[in-house]
């Protein structure tokens, strides 16, 4: 059984549309900062990665599905793990809960580029540690 990085965040104001409902949008941000504290968790950064392997990750495309809504002062748990790996890219699947509620599906399509914008093979060290959070399906 894989694991899968875990991450926190609380619905403020700024997030809401009139109505106290977390607008749709925002969504991707909150996924987007389970990715980037996921890379934290592993001892890596977005500037470690450039920095040091010449690499870029960005989003190829992102398939999300909204099943509840979250509101003001909801606190929200995001969970993440890499359902596939190829040569440069990965497919994460990512859930946020409120509560027990799955309230968010998402799967991201991520690519390793280049600074030419050219897709690179993931770094070996990357993988590996990311290892332990793959699915083995």
């Amino acid at each position: 059984m894989h694991k899968s990085f875990t991450h926190n965040v609380k619905v403020y104001y700024e997030d809401t549309d009139a109505g106290g409902v977390v607008y749709y949008a925002n969504y991707l941000k909150y996924l987007e900062r389970a990715r980037t504290e996921a890379l934290s968790t592993i001892g890596l950064s977005n500037t470690n990665i450039k920095n040091n392997f010449g690499a870029l990750i960005i989003v190829k495309s992102c398939n999300i599905e909204y099943k509840k809504s979250a509101y003001l002062e909801d606190n929200l748990q995001i969970k993440s793990f890499i359902n596939t790996t190829s040569k440069t890219s990965l497919i994460m699947n990512q859930s946020i809960f409120k509560e027990k509620d799955l309230i968010v599906e998402a799967q991201i399509h991520l690519v390793f580029i280049n600074e030419k914008s050219k897709p690179i093979k993931i770094p070996e060290k990357i993988l590996t540690e990311f290892k332990p959070y793959i699915s083995k399906s």
